[in-house]
């Protein structure tokens, strides 16, 4: 990924924020097939290894598992959200006419080593953590024991689990630092106003630390 010196985020703390807020990712592959690329609900260690850890599982159906050898080397990409920048937007637009259009994002991409687990227990974790997690908001919350043993040792056993050692981070947030704190708190607030709050408040964010630099 290209990145622009003042695009970079490299704060992993930010990265990690970003995957865990954002979970499925797009784990891209180059296995025996060729490139591929899966849309996969992500479990993120920060704590295991160097640079933390990724956990999945998929179809058993699904050719990826058996396409990679443990310890191939892969990337999941994980994209938070993403906003089209009008030149309108931008004061300085009005005084000079030297904009153009754009488009703002911010994404993490998760570089790693993968394991393959063809084994119940891995996956019988990983599963369980994922449930809690994105199942604590409801009401009455869905958790493994709701269905009869037989039929979830059934499903356990037609998903298969991936674990990635991250071991690199690269992370961008473009969000027009490269402008004047003006148009950058000008284009942000025009989001905001249109519904498009992550984007907006990011490029706020962004504003502000620009003019406590100035």
């Amino acid at each position: 990924m290209y990145v622009p010196s003042h695009f970079d985020e490299a704060r992993p703390e930010m990265l990690y924020d970003l995957i865990e807020k954002n979970p499925l990712g797009i784990l891209i592959t180059h296995g025996k097939s060729g490139l591929d690329a899966n849309h996969i609900p992500f479990e993120l260690n920060r704590a295991q290894g160097q640079w933390g850890t990724l956990h999945c599982h998929v179809a058993r159906a699904n050719p990826v598992w058996r396409d990679l050898d443990t310890g191939a080397e892969v990337l999941v990409v994980f994209r938070a959200s993403d906003a089209y920048i009008s030149p309108q937007w931008y004061p300085s637009k009005q005084d000079f006419h030297r904009q153009v259009p754009s488009w703002n994002y911010l994404v993490a991409h998760a570089y790693g080593r993968v394991t393959i687990h063809d084994d119940e227990r891995y996956v019988r974790g990983n599963v369980a953590r994922l449930t809690r997690k994105h199942e604590a908001s409801q009401p009455v919350p869905w958790k493994m024991t709701d269905g009869p043993k037989d039929y979830i040792d059934t499903m356990l056993k037609a998903i298969v689990g991936l674990e990635i050692a991250i071991t690199n981070l690269v992370g961008k947030s473009k969000l027009s630092q490269n402008k004047e704190v003006r148009d950058i708190r000008s284009a942000g607030e025009a989001l905001k106003e249109r519904g498009e709050h992550v984007i907006g408040d990011a490029m706020l964010a962004a504003a502000a630390v620009k003019a406590s630099q100035e």
